[in-house]
């Protein structure tokens, strides 16, 4: 590859901001931050965060983190519980590991002075409440803002420590791995003898635009789901599904990626933008009920007509039952009515709904919260075992990003949290024992044959439409047809998106679609795939379930 004096000088500014870790984590969650926090004593680390380290999903999760911490409960009972839920699925190794390891996990975060809500009365002397598809109280909590109770205890510590360095609003564009290098750190050569294996990462500063080589003997994904692929979610914005898009690029496995989680309950109002009513409503007693536009049904009951555990039932069953009730009879929302209990209770339990609610003008103590299903979480994703490592070695991925095997077709309630805890103490302790590696010289970012994108309203353009037909297209009930028609516009928008990643400079936008689409891509793949209906993937042509239940595994061709 010949160079112009144009791109030698581009080159050398880019060497200049090359920067070298022991570890870089791609993620502030609670997967990424409890991973940092495990290494930092002996490790030099970097966090990578889109925006503020507080924006990532962790920081919205509401109800709590389940685990066994009463001798009224019990590993098998929780183990079963999750089994059942995730529709014949889960990994029973996996599953298993996770939950025996759930305990310490909740003790790290009491030690770190997370403020979990208290209950003198109870064993450990937290409150725990239930939750959708569990058979025992071991939700523990705090009030109705866990995630954040628990990010902001965690970022104190990550802020104050001198071994973790942060970088705020930079976006992660792709790992780099040495099958992509040749002798002297050029792009596009042979490919090196051996595995392929992770040496680090292309960073964008969003602030300067500059892109920098981040170079790391260890690499981790914490980049969280990809619920912005859709119209209507509960996640946040940073939700584009990052690190699954650039694990899938650089040559590992997906799984298990038609298996898109609809939250039942996304409070309904249009200046609400995905504010989540927790599962825990349900779980004190919460009622659906038909509304006032259901005309002689208003008011009724209607999960006993779906399912005998009726309100309590798994998320899948529940947000199936709410769509169903909402075509047949023509409506914007159902109800959830929690006004049964006291107003004390109520304001005890869900201070932050409540007073979310009240600002829109919403008393939930005195009437119902309108309701409707939207995306909330990934259940597939980027193949790993109980310690994070993907197929590429130096390359990890903890947290939704994630497919360990534990949410099956289905994810139980607040399982999530619990997952990002233990693998992530697991990640740390393998990364903690691998021995030192030495990092070849790694190529500048080369912007020398780029130049400023003219059309931005093509990125917005694409981003909406493709948003639109995947809510249309490849939502909570799905057809061949529309899975098809879904996967001929994704192939259009790839082709277009292709062409401005090669001519124009990168921008954060444009790498979030460019994730976005390749993420959309993988959950049509795997949706066309399962010629069945299980757990959250719901088929009108094969509404059947097959005996024998087996992921989708998605291998990528070498590029």
């Amino acid at each position: 590859m010949v160079y112009s004096d144009a791109s030698l000088q581009n080159k050398k500014q880019n060497q200049e901001n090359a920067m070298k870790f022991d570890v870089a984590i791609v993620g502030s969650g609670l997967a990424g931050l409890s991973v940092a926090l495990h290494l930092a004593q002996t490790r030099k680390v970097a966090i990578i965060s889109k925006r503020e380290l507080l924006d990532g999903a962790s920081n919205w999760a509401q109800g709590g983190i389940a685990a066994v911490l009463d001798s009224g409960d019990s590993h098998d009972q929780h183990i079963a519980d999750t089994l059942v839920a995730g529709a014949g699925l889960c990994d029973e190794a996996a599953t298993r590991y996770i939950v025996e390891h759930g305990r310490e996990a909740i003790e790290w975060l009491i030690e770190q002075g997370v403020p979990f809500t208290r209950d003198e009365t109870a064993e450990l002397g937290f409150h725990l409440t239930r939750e959708g598809g569990h058979s025992q109280r071991r939700i523990i909590h705090a009030a109705d803002a866990t995630g954040h109770a628990v990010q902001v205890t965690l970022e104190q510590k990550v802020r104050a420590h001198p071994n973790i360095a942060l970088f705020e609003h930079h976006c992660a564009i792709d790992v780099i791995t040495s099958d992509k290098l040749q002798p002297g750190g050029v792009h596009s050569g042979p490919a090196l003898v051996g595995q392929p294996r992770c040496h680090g990462l292309y960073v964008q500063d969003q602030k300067s635009g500059k892109v920098l080589t981040v170079e790391a003997e260890h690499t981790v994904l914490a980049t969280g789901g990809a619920g912005k692929v859709y119209l209507y979610t509960t996640n946040p914005d940073t939700a584009t599904g990052d690190g699954i898009a650039m694990a899938w690029r650089a040559g590992c496995r997906v799984s298990n990626m038609e298996f898109i989680q609809f939250h039942p309950t996304c409070l309904y109002h249009p200046f609400a933008k995905s504010f989540l009513i927790t599962e825990a409503v349900r779980g004190e007693g919460g009622l659906l009920k038909l509304p006032p536009e259901a005309g002689a049904a208003a008011g009724t009951r209607f999960m006993p007509a779906h399912d005998e555990r009726g309100e309590l039932a798994p998320r899948d069953v529940v947000a199936r039952a709410i769509d169903f009730e909402m075509k047949k009879r023509g409506l914007d929302y159902v109800h959830l009515d929690i006004t049964h209990q006291s107003p004390e209770f109520i304001k005890e339990h869900f201070p932050t709904i409540h007073a979310r609610c009240l600002e829109l003008g919403i008393d939930i103590t005195k009437e119902p919260i309108p309701v409707v299903p939207a995306v909330h979480f990934t259940c597939g994703g980027i193949v790993t075992d109980m310690a994070g490592r993907t197929d590429i070695p130096g390359l990890y991925a903890v947290g939704e990003t994630a497919y360990t095997g534990l949410h099956g077709a289905n994810r139980l309630a607040s399982n999530s949290l619990l997952e990002c805890l233990v693998v992530g103490r697991a990640c740390a302790h393998q990364i903690a024992a691998a021995p030192a590696v030495d990092l070849p010289p790694l190529p500048a970012w080369d912007e020398s044959r780029v130049t400023n994108a003219d059309e931005e309203v093509v990125i917005a353009h694409n981003w909406d439409e493709l948003r639109r037909f995947m809510w249309n297209y490849v939502g909570i009930v799905r057809t061949t047809k529309r899975l098809e028609r879904a996967k001929h516009r994704i192939k259009l928008l790839k082709e277009e998106i292709d062409e401005y990643y090669r001519n124009f400079r990168v921008t954060s936008d444009l790498l979030e679609l460019r994730n976005l689409v390749e993420v959309a891509e993988l959950i049509v793949r795997s949706a066309l795939s399962r010629r069945e209906s299980r757990g959250l993937h719901y088929s009108r042509d094969y509404p059947d379930t097959l005996p024998k239940a087996l992921p989708s595994v998605l291998t990528p061709r070498r590029r």
